[in-house]
């Protein structure tokens, strides 16, 4: 895990008039849990409009996000949790979920934070999770980023 060259969060972004929904995986409840508390600090700060949705996992975050698109969002913040295991599911969920967000927010034009984290084991979530004793705050990344997006997309076609 490597934060540097990670971007240097300039103050809270406004985000008012946006609507946002969090879509999060219920896997590692734990990590899961500190994604969604970091979004929230982030979007209720940015002043956005925004709620959480929960789906099983994060194979099905694609699906939720362009449900959520398709009832109006701005921008979505996709939130979870996949741990390498012994077999390729890995590689096949972590690639489910990164394409199918990826064609969705362009098929949308619009953003989706990604918060999805993969991981070599627990830990390494437990320090992106923005809990307390973190490295990182992965949760708040990308809830910045789908409202830093979503208002560069706004002021794009104004």
């Amino acid at each position: 895990m490597s934060i540097k060259g990670a971007p240097v969060a300039g103050g809270t972004v406004d985000g008012h008039g946006l609507n946002i929904v969090v879509v999060a995986g219920t896997w590692h409840e734990v990590i899961t849990d500190g994604l969604i508390e970091g979004a929230r600090r982030v979007l209720d700060a940015s002043g956005a409009s925004w709620r959480v949705v929960r789906v099983p996992g994060s194979f099905e975050l694609p699906v939720a996000a362009k449900a959520a698109f398709d009832g109006g969002a701005d921008a979505v913040v996709a939130l979870g949790v996949i741990i390498r295991g012994g077999t390729p599911h890995f590689e096949y969920v972590s690639s489910a979920a990164t394409d199918g967000l990826t064609r969705v927010a362009i098929d949308a034009g619009r953003p989706i934070g990604f918060g999805v984290l993969t991981l070599d084991d627990e830990q390494q979530g437990l320090d992106r999770a923005g809990l307390p004793g973190s490295k990182e705050d992965k949760g708040a990344e990308a809830a910045d980023a789908a409202v830093s997006t979503a208002l560069v997309l706004r002021d794009l076609r104004g």
